[in-house]
């Protein structure tokens, strides 16, 4: 930032979507070049910019790698810095939730946008009592998905960004099955019959994984729902917190006192009660960014 101008510089995976938020704020009354912004893939030209020192703050969204080399280039220099990076959010099911309920809203925070959001849910801690009937419950969901043209109405999944990510996510899925883990994906027509071009990637469900995976420790950024069974509210919450990455997570319960009293041991920078991937919590206690609704559709 350079007195009252803003640089944007989109990921090369999104290029054109800084001129439509230029253009937005121009159809807005945004007086010209207050909004500029460039294209480029560098990390040399990038690290530059940070070091300019008409560049008065520096805002990051991307991965936990690039806000590292954003971080490095800034740290000779005084100058505000923010990164939001990449997560592996965790969600737990507690054994007294409306478990139809919770597994359509699981399904939708993992698989919205084809996994493709910071906030996706990345791997799922569910109470051993109430295991087997939530897996049954996010199956009979997914029976009702449709993989296909983002542009057709009925479709709930479109493909990922790029080959890369694709591959990615593959290569998670066929690590935890190398490892034990098991593919409990429902049989579904379109997830049988992907298109014959485009990036698809069947919304993927894996029971007996563990942390020994890298489905459960590295983020995924896919449509994939790995499950793991927990004894009691302790375990859930040492496996949520068995991460180096603390974006956001959720508790799932009836109790939603109970549900409180976990966020404070829960370390994310936001915890929902009963609620995921959802941009504006509302905070009902000061100690904890958390919310009783279920989000929209």
């Amino acid at each position: 930032m350079a007195g009252n101008t803003v640089i944007l510089k989109p990921s090369p995976q999104t290029p054109t979507i800084v001129e439509q938020v230029s253009h937005a704020f121009a159809e807005a009354g945004l007086p010209n070049d207050v909004i500029q912004y460039f294209h480029s893939g560098s990390p040399t030209i990038i690290e530059s910019i940070v070091r300019n020192p008409k560049v008065s703050l520096v805002c990051f969204t991307g991965s936990a790698a690039g806000g590292l080399a954003v971080q490095r280039a800034a740290s000779d220099r005084i100058v505000n810095v923010g990164l939001e990076l990449g997560g592996k959010d965790p969600a737990y099911i507690r054994d007294d939730v409306d478990i139809a309920w919770a597994a359509e809203e699981i399904v939708d925070g993992a698989v919205f946008n084809s996994g493709q959001s910071c906030c996706s849910i990345e791997r799922v801690y569910v109470a051993e009592t109430v295991h087997d009937e939530f897996v049954a419950a996010v199956q009979n969901v997914l029976k009702g998905y449709h993989i296909g043209d983002p542009h057709d109405k009925e479709t709930h999944l479109g493909p990922v960004i790029s080959k890369r990510s694709k591959e990615t996510i593959e290569a998670h899925i066929q690590d935890a099955l190398d490892k034990g883990a098991t593919n409990a994906t429902p049989e579904n027509a379109t997830f049988a019959n992907l298109p014959g071009t485009g990036n698809f990637v069947v919304p993927t469900l894996l029971t007996n994984v563990n942390h020994s995976m890298t489905v459960m420790k590295d983020e995924t950024f896919g449509p994939v729902i790995p499950v793991m069974k927990v004894k009691n509210d302790e375990e859930a919450v040492n496996l949520m917190n068995d991460s180096k990455f603390g974006l956001t997570a959720s508790v799932w319960t009836k109790d939603t006192e109970r549900g409180y009293a976990l966020c404070e041991q829960i370390e994310a920078g936001t915890v929902f009660v009963n609620r995921c991937d959802f941009p504006s919590p509302v905070c009902h206690r000061p100690s904890c960014n958390s919310s009783l609704e279920s989000k929209p559709h």
